[in-house]
């Protein structure tokens, strides 16, 4: 019910974070102590969450409990089997009111309304780097720890990113969910369709805010910016 009425009990003592559950608290004091309880006894893996644990020793054991109905394929995580799920049914369910996004997945509403909100709850405990998302988040915390902590369930893949996770778990259940209007095409990942569609629009919707610099393509952008930042990818 708290997550209706918003009751957040559980009370960071070192910092303001409060949170609806005692394992989201307990992820979060990780953060001050960087203690990791859970161990796996195959190999030197360590984790925060016993339920990261869990997931984890799927993959020496091979189990895989999430089973589609509809077809044999299983997964390890049900995330994956949600995302297998909508090849057959193609049901996007989940709409944003502000723009007509729609997705499959709850998690990835919340996650786009941010862009709307410019909302950024996720903060690094060791600089005043702010996220919209906990994968940003993440991604920005490898620059510090060098952690990898998004593993697939599939085979030995491990990222720093839960959206690079993501995009991987998709060659193995097929996912194609970004579909071009104009034709038959589909992608597994976003920047395959905008490249796609470029070719329909000529248009070149990324530019730098720097130079003026304009492309088709959101990794040509990036690769762009490095020339500004100095970055070195």
């Amino acid at each position: 019910m708290r997550t209706h009425s918003g009751e957040k009990p559980y009370k960071c003592e070192q910092c303001d974070y409060s949170a609806a559950r005692k394992g989201s608290l307990d992820q979060h004091l990780a953060k001050h102590t960087g203690d990791k309880p859970y161990m796996c006894g195959e190999c030197e893996y360590r984790t925060v969450l016993k339920s990261d644990l869990s997931r984890h020793i799927r993959r020496h054991t091979g189990d895989k409990p999430y089973k589609c109905d509809q077809c044999d394929y299983s997964a390890a995580q049900k995330s994956h089997l949600d995302s297998h799920l909508a090849n057959h049914t193609g049901d996007k369910p989940y709409m944003c009111g502000e723009c007509g996004y729609r997705t499959a997945i709850k998690s990835y509403i919340s996650q786009h309304m941010r862009t709307h909100t410019g909302e950024k709850p996720y903060k690094c405990d060791q600089c005043d780097y702010s996220a919209a998302r906990k994968d940003s988040l993440n991604q920005h915390l490898a620059k510090h720890t060098g952690d990898k902590p998004y593993m697939c369930g599939e085979c030995e893949y491990s990222t720093a990113l839960k959206s690079d996770l993501s995009r991987h778990i998709r060659t193995h259940t097929g996912d194609k969910p970004y579909k071009c209007d104009q034709c038959d095409y589909s992608a597994a990942q976003k920047s395959h369709l905008d490249s796609h569609l470029a070719k329909h629009t000529r248009a070149k919707p990324y530019m730098c805010g720097e130079c003026g610099y304009r492309t088709a393509y959101k990794s040509a952008l990036s690769r762009h910016m490095r020339t500004h930042t100095g970055e070195k990818p």
